[in-house]
């Protein structure tokens, strides 16, 4: 039995889906963050379980050929990245295997893995950041959550953002200290300030700022406005995003546009796009665009085919397919989202489409009921995967083909598996890497029904 505050030494294995290295230790499982495939390393063991322990690194004896030198300096305070001491190399071929792991594992799958489609840029990627605001020794500071906590680490400039994006928060900061509004505070439910939100379109380079306020302050920002359009040419639009609940959900549902349009607009897939504070749209652009051109090799619509888009956003991954196939049937709990890819097919003169709001399985079920046989269903649902009813009316739908787009492999493996009990095989899939030197990892899946 281990105990808390031994020293041992030990080889890192192999990495876990959170980024912690494994190694074992007298039949323990033991979990180490901030190494590497291949590190020998003193361990100092700091929590024990009844079958695992958790343990940190007392000292580096022999370093992994997989390690680089880190190149942030809040990189072990912000816990948002999990490889930036490995090369980006070994970061691919760790998130291949927790896709291929969690198909073997917890799907009990087989099938064919195509090869991982990485990234070309590493930094400065992001095309969206929300960062919390808390006073902090009388002004007010914004930044990220330490790893599990509401601690907020102090920083403007983050390795995954645009650079853009650090001066418009400081302008956003030092206005906001000038005229003395408050920052939130979560414990006592006071304060003002919630989040700074910041998107921009990829292509388009079209920036929206979204200042997320507990109530409406409307004219305590105009002078922001002002400040931050002359300052920032490519701000095309800038909101108040009321949230007057207690709660750590970000945004609130009553948006109020104070400077420019209500959207900006992007590309994605050749096709513009309208993209609004409350939509849904990939992160990453660039590896979004490989991801869906993978999807829609995967689909493979004839030119008569219907495609169901469930869970579909504002409509990107639709829309990518629409040229090719028949008809889009979209559905999309959030309204805002509804809108806006039903504007995404006017702009781009798409009229093969038509998307519901409202729950996906329960819409998608009641569109079944009246005649809705779609011959390809796409899937893209939420890290928790999705429903048990939405399994079950995709499976009384009895598509030719499924293609599941997760970003949460052990969910996406969930529900391969339940989809095979109703008649699927799984016959390819492919890791994605949309999130570089994070933890996060997306994956591509088709799934064929059974021929009787």
């Amino acid at each position: 039995m281990l105990e808390k505050n031994q020293l041992f030494t030990a080889q890192i294995e192999d990495i876990t889906s959170e980024g912690s290295g494994v190694c074992r230790i007298d039949g323990f499982t033991v979990f180490v963050p901030d190494t590497a495939i291949g590190d020998v390393v003193s361990i100092k063991i700091v929590k024990v379980l009844k079958s695992y322990a958790y343990g940190i690194i007392d000292k580096l004896i022999t370093p992994s050929e997989d390690r680089i030198e880190n190149d942030c300096l809040y990189y072990k305070k912000c816990g948002g990245c999990v490889f930036r001491h490995i090369s980006y190399e070994a970061e691919c071929r760790t998130k291949d295997s927790i896709v291929r792991n969690a198909f073997k594992r917890i799907g009990g799958i087989e099938l064919e893995f195509e090869s991982f489609i990485s990234a070309e840029e590493t930094s400065c990627y992001r095309n969206k950041a929300q960062y919390p605001v808390a006073m902090s020794e009388g002004k007010a500071v914004c930044g990220f959550f330490a790893p599990r906590s509401h601690r907020i680490v102090s920083l403007t400039d983050c390795a995954l953002q645009p650079t853009q994006f650090r001066d418009i928060l400081e302008t956003v900061l030092d206005y906001i200290n000038d005229k003395r509004i408050s920052a939130y505070n979560e414990a006592s439910h006071t304060g003002i300030v919630r989040h700074i939100y910041i998107r921009k379109g990829a292509h388009s380079g079209e920036i929206m700022l979204c200042i997320v306020v507990r109530k409406d302050i409307s004219r305590q920002l105009s002078g922001l406005c002002r400040t931050a359009a002359e300052k920032f040419p490519d701000i095309k639009s800038i909101v108040m995003n009321i949230n007057p609940d207690k709660t750590n959900v970000i945004l609130g549902k009553k948006c109020v546009t104070l400077y420019g349009n209500d959207t900006i607009s992007d590309i994605m897939c050749g096709n513009t796009v309208e993209i609004s504070p409350l939509s849904f749209y990939q992160v990453n652009t660039i590896q979004a665009e490989r991801l869906y051109a993978k999807a829609l090799e995967y689909a493979s619509p004839g030119k008569d085919d219907i495609i169901a888009d469930l869970y579909c956003g504002a409509g990107t991954i639709g829309l990518s397919m629409a040229k090719s196939a028949g008809k889009i049937i979209g559905i999309e709990i959030v309204p805002q989202a509804v809108e806006n890819a039903r504007k995404n097919s006017r702009i781009n003169d798409i009229s093969n489409t038509e998307f519901y709001c409202g729950d996906a399985g329960a819409v998608f079920e009641d569109l079944r009921k009246n005649g809705c046989s779609p011959d390809i269903i796409v899937i893209d649902p939420p890290r928790k995967g999705c429903s048990e009813d939405t399994i079950k009316a995709i499976a009384k739908a009895s598509p030719e083909k499924i293609v599941m787009i997760s970003c949460n492999p052990a969910t996406a493996a969930r529900d391969a598996k339940m989809l095979a009990d109703y008649g699927y095989t799984a016959v390819k899939a492919a890791g994605a890497d949309l999130f570089p030197r994070t933890k996060h990892v997306e994956c591509v899946v088709l799934m064929s029904k059974n021929k009787a």
